[in-house]
């Protein structure tokens, strides 16, 4: 038994199934004598049920796995070259198979018994963009491992201005007239000022979105916490109530032993009883039947 196979095992299990199934392996290291195991088994995190379906996906669609990693290191690329025909070529294909990984993932968990709603399914798509945006979140994504959604940072990686003027200077275009130059030069800078508005406002919605995933995520811990417990004190009453049960038969052979006790000193002192009459009826036979002498 080593950490990476218990938990292979474990975190394709159902969450209600986790706790239980958890418990057990770090019992049987415990019990085989691996104590930091055992310790090491007992603290990993039951799953949230998006985490779950997302580990779902990644474990039986592994053919879906490698197509979102390139699709994210194309599309951070082409943030940083500052590519517009390249990104919008790549958003188009980033909506489309987010939308359906993040079918996919509903369908796998329906299959396996627990059907998702509209939060968790939210926070797939929230994993998914996760994993275009960032190397990290990609790497932890495709172990199939993941404890709670993953949340994208704010937007892809951007190119400096040096790196803007380079890109022109390879393709100049031709020098426009004097009237031109300023109507051009006017609605570039509404342009920018338009696309820092923008950005600014889609920052800010990040920063909304970010809020609130990370309230979400707090609930959904505070819920694995609450199960978790829920799931040790149903353990523990289980347990208690097979002591309660052999308590109680024990109570019962006790009484019945304590029965049985009673009725053997009934019979013995009926016995001693029945041997005391046929003791002094022998003596006052022997006592007739002796001579008497004058």
């Amino acid at each position: 038994m080593d950490l990476d196979a218990v938990a292979d095992e474990l975190y394709g299990l159902r969450p209600e199934d986790f706790v239980a199934a958890r418990d057990a392996r770090a019992a049987a290291a415990r019990k085989a004598g691996d104590r930091a195991l055992a310790e090491k088994i007992a603290g990993l995190r039951r799953p949230s049920l998006s985490a779950w379906a997302s580990n779902l996906l990644v474990r039986e669609q592994p053919g879906e796995v490698e197509p979102l990693l390139q699709l994210g290191e194309g599309l951070r690329r082409a943030h940083q070259e500052l590519d517009g025909a390249q990104l919008r070529e790549l958003s188009r294909r980033q909506r489309v198979l987010i939308s359906a990984l993040s079918r996919q993932a509903g369908h796998l968990a329906a299959e396996h018994g627990r059907p998702i709603g509209e939060g968790a399914q939210r926070e797939i798509e929230s994993t998914l963009h996760a994993v275009l945006a960032d190397p990290k979140a990609a790497e932890e994504w495709a172990s199939g491992r993941l404890v709670k959604p993953l949340t994208a940072a704010v937007g892809f990686p951007v190119a400096d201005q040096g790196a803007v003027r380079r890109a022109a200077a390879l393709s100049p275009a031709p020098e426009p007239p004097p009237a031109a130059r300023r109507e051009r030069a006017g609605a570039d800078e509404r342009r920018r000022s338009r696309l820092v508005q923008a950005r600014q406002e889609a920052e800010a919605a990040e920063r909304e979105l970010r809020a609130a995933e990370k309230d979400a995520a707090a609930a959904d811990h505070e819920a694995n916490e609450a199960t978790s417990q829920a799931d040790h004190a149903r353990q523990r009453v289980s347990e208690l109530a097979e002591e309660l049960e052999r308590a109680e038969e024990e109570h019962r052979q006790a009484r019945a032993a304590e029965r049985r006790a009673h009725e053997r000193v009934r019979f013995v002192e009926r016995r001693v009883r029945e041997a005391g009459r046929r003791a002094e009826a022998a003596a006052g036979q022997v006592e007739r039947l002796t001579p008497r002498h004058r």
